[in-house]
């Protein structure tokens, strides 16, 4: 049970470890860990994901690779950690049950905004020799449609010019900065969000950031020479963590976890392997090291998170709550999304000697089907302005200059801009529009939702369309003829009609 409903079960913590079932216990001793990897945007995903992997890596070949947790926006993971020893619980679900694991590999929580210098400092020190992120698309303050950084960003501008922390980039720049001072030796910077070709978009906005910063000065060749910016590519699906999982874990585990996330058996990481100051064994864990992700990398941006979007856009217009729901019985979603994979995605992907992608496809329609996972069709529809250029505009830009129509692909845009027009479902549910772009979009569109109006103005954000796609009057009209459909008929019958 959660804290502060009259709870008397005892808090998670070094000391009780000992009272949990063995087959529940880390795989290292967090006592005797230290810092070797420092992580911006501890939240339920990086616990779920790298951190469970450092914890098997470390396990299986040793080194002192504890993780020093930074949050961003609020204290919240800092106030459920710290007091647990930085111990909270992985659990797995699937409907054929759970198993849950007690992570022991982070050693450190803080918050950026109350200890700026305390992260420098971590980033600085020799001990660091990953410093490692997962603030989603939007943290990275970047215009999607060109991966330059948005110097009209306010957050950005105020780092430049005084050298703060609000930004990851201000913050990344500022440690290398110090670290460079400090003689703390080279270090890896390994982004872990689904950004195309990430290690090179990091290293690039980096290098920006840097030429611009207060501390300009010699940093970006010292950069150049001292650190390397892998590329990796993420994928575990894990939803929010409810008070309801929290009170089950209690109950299972006989102690009480404000930590704990939920995800789903399934897990993947692949990373090029290119650091500066060694790493973990993360092959030991199941990681696939090479020298070039950008296939896996494009299979899962494409199939699964193209997919995700879509069905989150369809899915919230429809009134379904969870992802399970828009590939349940009587839904029309999973057809589109076969047909989007099958024929707007596969042909664009170039897939690994012994990679069997009709499986995969198999696969990600199951994983999206799990109903134990309770994710949110909302929590996948947000930041879609970051979202849809990686995710579907890339893929419908290549099958159009092969001269197809992507229909299925087009339809999860055109579903995208109607739930950021409309802002409600069919059924007339108010929806949240929450996205970084929200504000403008509202403006740019001012109450309208007729549907020809709606396209123009949003093909003419170049933060999200370029101009290939802006221009393309047949993909236009396709679109206009999909959101026209979406406003006048909802989204189950359009989506039957796209399904065939």
């Amino acid at each position: 049970m959660a804290a502060g409903r009259g709870d008397v079960t005892p808090r998670l913590n070094l000391s009780t470890l000992e009272q949990l079932p063995r087959d529940v216990a880390p795989t290292v001793d967090p006592g005797t860990l230290a810092v070797g990897i420092v992580h911006l945007g501890i939240g339920a995903f990086h616990r779920a994901h790298q951190a469970v992997y450092t914890e098997a890596a470390t396990a299986a070949a040793g080194g002192d690779w504890g993780i020093c947790g930074v949050t961003q926006r609020t204290p919240t993971v800092v106030e459920q950690l710290s007091p647990q020893d930085n111990l909270y619980t992985v659990t797995e679900r699937d409907g054929a049950g759970e198993r849950l694991r007690v992570i022991g590999a982070v050693r450190e929580t803080l918050w950026v905004r109350a200890d700026p210098d305390g992260v420098s400092e971590r980033m600085a020190a020799p001990t660091t020799r990953v410093i490692s992120l997962t603030v989603t698309e939007k943290g990275y303050h970047h215009d999607p449609a060109t991966n330059r950084l948005n110097l009209t960003d306010p957050a950005i501008e105020a780092d430049l010019a005084d050298g703060g922390t609000r930004t990851v980039l201000g913050q990344l720049t500022g440690g290398l900065a110090r670290r460079r001072v400090r003689d703390g030796g080279p270090v890896t910077v390994l982004c872990c969000d689904n950004l195309p070709d990430n290690g090179r978009v990091l290293s690039g906005l980096v290098a920006e950031f840097a030429g611009r910063s207060p501390h300009a000065d010699g940093l970006a060749d010292w950069i150049i020479d001292n650190v390397t910016f892998p590329s990796t590519m993420v994928d575990r699906i894990t939803p929010a963590t409810t008070g309801a999982d929290l009170d089950h874990v209690a109950a299972a585990l006989g102690a009480r976890d404000e930590g704990a996330v939920v995800t789903e058996p399934f897990t993947q990481w692949v990373i090029e392997d290119d650091f500066a100051a060694g790493r973990p064994a993360w092959e030991r864990a199941g990681a696939i090291m090479t020298t070039d992700v950008g296939p896996y990398e494009q299979i899962k941006l494409r199939l699964l998170n193209g997919s995700h979007s879509t069905l989150a856009y369809l899915g919230q217009l429809a009134d379904r709550e969870f992802m399970s729901d828009t590939v349940g019985p009587g839904a029309p979603f999973a057809a589109v999304v076969r047909r989007l994979m099958a024929t707007d995605m596969a042909p664009t992907l170039a897939v690994p000697d012994g990679f069997d992608l009709s499986a995969y496809q198999q696969q990600l329609l199951d994983r999206f089907a799990n109903p134990a996972l309770r994710h949110r069709t909302s929590q996948v529809a947000m930041d879609g302005s970051q979202k849809l250029p990686a995710r579907l505009l890339a893929p419908i830009r290549e099958r159009r200059r092969a001269g197809e129509e992507p229909l299925a692909a087009t339809l999860g845009v055109a579903a995208w801009m109607r739930c950021v027009s409309a802002r409600r479902s069919d059924g007339g549910r108010p929806l949240t529009v929450d996205d970084p772009l929200g504000d403008e979009i509202a403006d740019r569109l001012a109450g309208s939702e007729d549907p020809p109006m709606v396209v123009d103005t949003l093909l003419g954000m170049s933060q999200i369309f370029d101009e290939e796609l802006a221009t393309d009057g047949q993909w236009r009209a396709l679109l206009c003829e999909q959101v026209t459909s979406l406003t006048r008929d909802g989204a189950e019958r359009t989506a039957q009609r796209v399904a065939g």
